[in-house]
């Protein structure tokens, strides 16, 4: 099977993965997320740290699923939110284990274990207060990030594919990403914007006209800023893919990088006006 469509296939079955995920129930939400932040962290670990302090690796995952699963556990069921702190058991573990299990060669590194929590655990972490309204579950909004998202990196690759390949083209970060332009950018804040404007005719974003944009220009450049951060990780580790779980498109942590930053960023907004 050419290249070409193996993306294809396997881009279709992500997609239906992921709608259903977001919209049918809560337990398969909760399920298919906390697969996505397993998979993306093991990635960022065997990234930074390949087979070096294994034992901490899986300790850092633990806490990251035990931190998304009891904040789901919260909004989902009502648990009461100090069992987070179970949460803290496996992360805590981690300097203790450290003085007593394995070799200290590279001990600074360790930091990376952190490093992975914060960057993909947390902002996982807090997806299940955006599918629940009140006691419905309801994944409306955070499906319509995610096609904005998808929407914005369509966009940078038709017109960033043509109009910025140009000699003359000027590059928007060169020495992260030498293929991405001003004008792939411009078309991801084009794009973007546009289909969030149509989210909200179609009603699927329930905010004023306005608020729709303002998320449209913060997903884009969320977004933007989320892939060149991951590439800048990829870069400075050394490797093109995070991984190869998902056959034509390299790793879970490769298709979710932009999410990381765009739908936090985005959900800081609506909490600060108070829409969230």
């Amino acid at each position: 099977m050419s290249n070409f469509w193996l993306r294809t296939l396997t881009g279709i079955v992500f997609l239906v993965v992921m709608v259903f995920g977001l919209i049918w129930d809560r337990t398969l939400f909760g399920a298919l997320f906390v697969v996505v932040l397993w998979v993306a962290l093991q990635e960022f670990y065997r990234m930074a740290l390949g087979t070096r302090f294994l034992f901490q690796q899986k300790l850092g995952l633990v806490a990251g699923a035990a931190a998304f699963l009891l904040v789901a556990c919260h909004f989902f069921y009502g648990w009461d939110l100090r069992w987070l702190v179970l949460a803290l058991v496996p992360l805590l573990l981690i300097p203790v284990s450290a003085l007593f299990l394995g070799s200290r060669d590279g001990f600074g590194d360790l930091s990376y274990l952190y490093a992975g929590l914060l960057y993909i655990a947390l902002p996982i972490s807090l997806s299940p207060m955006l599918v629940m309204d009140r006691e419905v579950f309801d994944g409306w909004l955070l499906l319509s990030f995610f096609i904005l998202i998808w929407v914005s990196d369509v966009g940078a690759y038709c017109v960033g594919s043509t109009l910025g390949q140009r000699p003359d083209a000027k590059r928007l970060a060169p020495s992260i990403s030498p293929h991405k332009s001003w004008w792939g950018f411009g078309g991801s804040i084009f794009f973007c914007v546009a289909a969030a404007v149509g989210l909200h005719f179609l009603t699927w974003l329930p905010y004023s006209l306005i608020h729709c944009v303002v998320i449209g220009l913060i997903i884009s450049l969320g977004g933007t800023c989320g892939d060149l951060f991951e590439s800048m990780w990829k870069r400075h580790f050394g490797v093109k893919d995070s991984g190869k779980c998902i056959p034509g498109h390299g790793g879970m942590l490769d298709r979710f990088d932009s999410s990381l930053v765009a739908i936090p960023m985005a959900s800081v907004y609506l909490v600060l006006i108070d829409l969230l």
